[in-house]
Parts: structure tokens; sequence; C-alpha cells
């Protein structure tokens, strides 16, 4: 098993509530700085950043987050395992956490198919392959400062039990993403008492049933469509008529919590009291940074 006292000491850096965005993709690295201090300014204490094909360089986008000072953590969410070998990824984490102790938290995972292939390489055997990954990730020649310290923390984007099982023995913890609540006392289960379990959870504030679930199946659109996300909610009980055609209602309020910020706070809760240690909320607004405004005063 992992070190369950590192990922006691992680999820107690990380807090209860952070914040997860798409957004930085899109702003200068000033505003994404601002972005940066605003959020940690209203007391979340980690702040997730994408690496999807065609975004941000992720250990760049990090060092750039880290730079706007303060005490928030960045943490990767993901780290794709087949954007760079195994020394590269090792020795990134080591690099940030160098100029920012305990403030950059390694996120990592197998990414899909469909994203692998358009990037060149060929997607096989994700399990196997992150066995491996993490393997020559252990064993990653360091020479820079601090080498004789244990690895950087690090969680895995996991969904499935085998995938769950490898985050507890191997890492951390885990990092699911586009989960219903459900899926948190079985992440908690499969994980065991001690590893962390950080839940990604996207929100709309908005009341209006129709204007609320256009915005999340926009959201959902793609993910919907990847084997993994689609698999994990049949192994859920979700049929392919929830699943299909962009997702039923039901589908889409399970996956986007929607309403006033008090519904969408309960969404969280429901998430902490099925066992997750850390929920990182990720507003589909059109002004991310005002709707965790919002919602700070109930969950932060």
């Amino acid at each position: 098993m992992a070190d369950q006292e590192g990922a006691r000491a992680v999820a107690k850096r990380i807090g209860r509530v952070g914040a997860w965005s798409f957004a930085l993709e899109r702003l200068t690295a000033p505003r994404a700085q601002d972005f940066t201090r605003e959020v940690e300014s209203l007391g979340y204490t980690a702040l997730w950043i994408p690496e999807s094909l065609g975004s941000k360089e992720i250990f760049s986008h990090a060092a750039l987050m880290l730079a706007a000072g303060g005490t928030i953590t960045i943490a990767s969410g993901i780290a794709s395992i087949w954007a760079r070998d195994a020394v590269a990824m090792a020795n990134g984490a080591r690099t940030l956490l160098d100029a920012h102790p305990d403030r950059f938290l390694l996120g990592l995972g197998a990414s899909h198919a469909p994203v692998v292939e358009r990037r060149g390489a060929r997607y096989a055997r994700p399990l196997s392959y992150m066995r491996e990954y993490l393997d020559a990730m252990d064993q990653a020649p360091y020479v820079g400062p601090n080498r004789g310290d244990p690895r950087p923390p690090r969680v895995l984007a996991a969904l499935g039990p085998r995938m769950l099982e490898l985050s507890a023995a191997r890492a951390e913890g885990a990092h699911p993403y586009f989960v219903p609540v459900e899926h948190t006392p079985f992440a908690r289960k499969q994980l065991g008492s001690g590893p962390l379990l950080a839940v990604e959870q996207a929100a709309v504030l908005s009341t209006d049933p129709a204007a609320a679930r256009k915005v999340a199946r926009a959201h959902m659109k793609r993910y919907l469509d990847l084997d993994n996300y689609a698999n994990n909610l049949r192994r859920l009980g979700w049929g392919e008529r929830d699943i299909g055609g962009g997702g039923s209602d039901a589908m889409v309020d399970a996956i986007v919590a929607w309403g006033e910020p008090e519904r969408v706070a309960e969404r969280v809760r429901a998430h902490l009291d099925g066992g997750a240690d850390h929920v990182c909320l990720q507003m589909l607004g059109a002004d991310p940074a005002d709707e965790l405004r919002r919602l700070a005063p109930l969950i932060v």
C-alpha cells in the first residue's frame, strides 16, 4: 500500500473543497494568475488544471499558477502519461515542488483512446501501461536538489475497481472525474479508508431547468462519447437510454449539479458524506469566478 500518512497529509493540505477549471486555458498569463489569487482569496485551498489535446502544457501551466503566490495547491487534473515519458513526469513534479514546497499535487492518468491516437500514440493496455509507467517514475534518475526526498505525491485518474486499487497501492489516492454521487462510496470502498479521494463535480448556478441542462449537455457531450466514462456509468447501473442522445434529464442532473447555490452545496456535501476527502468544483457558467464567489460562504 502507498504511504497512508502521506495521503492524509496531502488531504489536509488540499482541504475539503477546491476548484477545477477549463477557464484558465482561455486566459492570458496575467489574467490566469489573477484568477488563481481570486480563487484562493475566496477560501478554496486547491485549484485543479486540465491537460487536454491542444491545451496548455501542464507543468509550465502549473508553474505559472504557482508563481501567482499565496499558499493554494495547484493540482494537475490530469497530466497524460502519453504526453511525456515517465522520467519527465517524475522530474517535472520534483522541479515544481522544489520551487514551491507542498503546493503541487501531481494527478496523472491514461486519458482516452481518441485523444491519445490524435497525439500519434497507440492507446493499449491502459492499466498495465500505468503500472509500468509508475515503476519507471519511481526509478527515474534525478540529480537535482532534495534528490533524497520521497517521491512527489500523486493521485491517479481512476473510475473502475482495478485503477482505484492501483491508486491505493501506488499513489496517495484517486481523482475521479465525471461521476455521479453514487460513484463516491464505491470508490471509497475500493480505495479503503486511508487513500485520498478527490472528486470532481461540475455545476451550474441556474434555476431554469432548460437553461441549466443546455449548459450541462454541452459540457457532457464529449465525455458521454468516451468509452471510459460511458462504461463507468453502465457499471453504476445507468442504461443506454440515459447515456445516449446527449444524456437523459436524470443523467444530466446526476453529473451536473444545478440550481441555487444551496442546491450545489448539497451535492458537495453528498460527496463528502459518501467518503470523499475533497471535492473540486468545476463551474460551467460564463463567469466561473463569480459562481465560486457565490458558493464560497456555503462550502468553504
